[in-house]
């Protein structure tokens, strides 16, 4: 008698990780990809990498009217005009990145169906990116600052720290949403809004003492009010109170360090737990 064989187990088949091929790979991939999506972001230009400048510097030219001209709230904050240049270009970053981020993966829709592709290197690309940029923006910015007579300080060398947490946050948005999007196409349209809310709910327009008392410790929830705060106190005005002692103490930081941390955990563990299904989801 013949005996009847058992039917193969069925075991699910997973597309490429997150990250794949090695890491020499993966790093040559991310350089390739950034330098190239940078070079054509102004070829063809006449005015080429001063487009991304003239961006900020005319959103920076209407707001300083409205706030100093009408408003008047610039007029009794230090070195207000940088101040509102320095803010413009860093929110600026994270802003076009995680914009350009939300659709990245679907755009390279071919590519993922069609190779074994590490999907991190996506939405890495396009904050590596906005990183170019804002380097050449923070050059020009710098001249401003000097230009308007702002003293260089020690805590200038700090400014790979500001830079730095920025990054920080804007990847981990970045990976956030470009996984969701292949999803949830709605996430494109929240993300604007959040956007919104984020640029009036961070000290950018306005100083951080301008807050009503009631109101500060809130907003200092946001853990990029307290990173801008910061950058305020060690780039533009010395004399400005720093996050911490906005925070009144370290205690009163822990709230945006808590969410800080959340959202780039959030951002790494939706992303590589998305990466092997975006081909399917596509």
């Amino acid at each position: 008698m013949s005996t009847v064989e058992a039917a193969p187990e069925l075991r699910e088949v997973r597309g490429p990780a997150a990250i794949g091929g090695g890491r020499q790979r993966f790093g040559e991939l991310l350089w390739l990809i950034s330098v190239t999506e940078f070079k054509k972001t102004y070829f063809g230009t006449v005015l080429g990498y001063f487009w991304s400048l003239a961006r900020p510097l005319m959103l920076f030219g209407v707001l300083l009217f409205v706030f100093t001209r009408i408003f008047r709230l610039g007029s009794n904050v230090p070195n207000y005009a940088v101040l509102l240049l320095f803010d413009i270009v860093l929110f600026g970053y994270l802003q076009e990145a995680t914009s350009a981020a939300v659709g990245s993966v679907l755009a390279q829709e071919d590519v993922v169906r069609k190779t074994q592709f590490p999907r991190l290197v996506i939405p890495l690309a396009i904050v590596l990116t906005g990183l170019f940029n804002l380097g050449l923006n923070l050059i020009a910015v710098f001249a401003f600052i000097l230009a308007y007579g702002v003293d260089p300080e020690w805590t200038w060398l700090l400014l790979p720290v500001i830079v730095a947490a920025i990054t920080v946050l804007t990847t981990a948005l970045a990976l956030l949403v470009s996984a969701l999007y292949v999803r949830f196409r709605d996430v494109a349209i929240i993300w604007g809004l959040a956007l919104t809310v984020l640029f009036y709910g961070t000290p950018i327009l306005y100083p951080i003492e301008a807050v009503p008392e009631q109101y500060r410790h809130a907003l200092l929830w946001n853990p990029l009010a307290v990173i801008f705060e910061q950058a305020r106190a060690w780039i533009i005005d010395p004399s400005a109170a720093g996050a911490v002692s906005a925070a009144g103490g370290w205690d009163g930081l822990l709230p945006a360090i808590g969410i800080f941390i959340a959202v780039c955990v959030a951002g790494v563990w939706v992303f590589m737990r998305e990466a092997p299904r975006i081909a399917e989801a596509l």
